[in-house]
């Protein structure tokens, strides 16, 4: 079970947005880089970065900040945010980057995520963002036609390393995870979740070490970490604790 610390990436700094809303955007440190630090001596053991401009224009536009944040942590790293291409998975896994995933792509282009999972055994994940079931795309901006869950069985034979599943409603507003419509999808999959979108207390993640999430990788926390919601030791004592049981 893996607790991801995020670090959201906008105008090369490390920001936190409200329902996926570049303009409610809270920056919470000038230096990626250094926040990857931090997190790094905290005791987290995996890191998920998002280029939000990325995601947006279509391609990498943080790529300065990721790549100062691979140049001071040792831990694997996981991007997403404007990865749309073959080209670009290259470019980011030949850098050094653990785990590339793969959004709006994901939609639009089914065969890029099955192409990349089979060239990169292990390092191509999907992100699906849902809005009232819906998956959004071009960072959130369109809502397309589909459900999380028809897109997650699209790739389900692809060799697809994880789903990162996000309910855009709950993001960065710190009401708990929707652990209903995550541990469905998780359920109804044989891929690996990880549960995103509003992670708001240590509570969270004892729902995420029960029983009844065990089909869950992990979970994503972002805000919480950043407001002190959530304590960093507490929660990855708690976690060390149920692996060792």
């Amino acid at each position: 079970m893996i607790l991801f610390p995020a670090i959201d990436l906008k105008n090369g700094q490390c920001v936190r947005l409200e329902q996926g809303d570049m303009a409610r955007a809270t920056v919470f440190n000038l230096d990626p880089a250094a926040q990857a630090q931090s997190f790094a001596a905290q005791g987290f053991q995996y890191l998920h970065v998002v280029d939000l401009d990325g995601a947006f224009a279509g391609k990498p536009m943080n790529a300065q900040a990721v790549e100062a944040m691979l140049k001071v942590v040792s831990m694997p790293v996981q991007l997403g945010g404007g990865i749309r291409d073959l080209k670009t998975i290259e470019a980011w896994l030949s850098k050094g980057i653990s785990r590339v995933i793969i959004g709006t792509a994901a939609v639009r282009d089914p065969a890029l995520v099955k192409e990349a999972a089979k060239q990169f055994p292990g390092r191509v994940a999907v992100g699906l963002d849902a809005r009232d079931g819906n998956v959004a795309v071009e960072g959130w901006a369109e809502s397309s036609q589909v459900t999380a869950l028809e897109i997650a069985q699209r790739f389900e034979d692809a060799g697809v390393a994880a789903i990162i599943f996000t309910d855009i409603a709950r993001d960065g507003l710190l009401k708990g995870i929707n652990w209903d419509a995550t541990i469905a999808l998780a359920e109804a999959i044989s891929i690996p979740v990880i549960a995103s979108g509003g992670l708001a207390s240590i509570a969270d993640v004892e729902t995420l070490l029960s029983p009844r999430a065990k089909k869950l990788e992990g979970a994503i926390a972002g805000r919480a970490l950043y407001d002190g919601r959530l304590d960093p030791a507490q929660a990855l004592a708690l976690i060390g604790a149920a692996k060792a049981a």
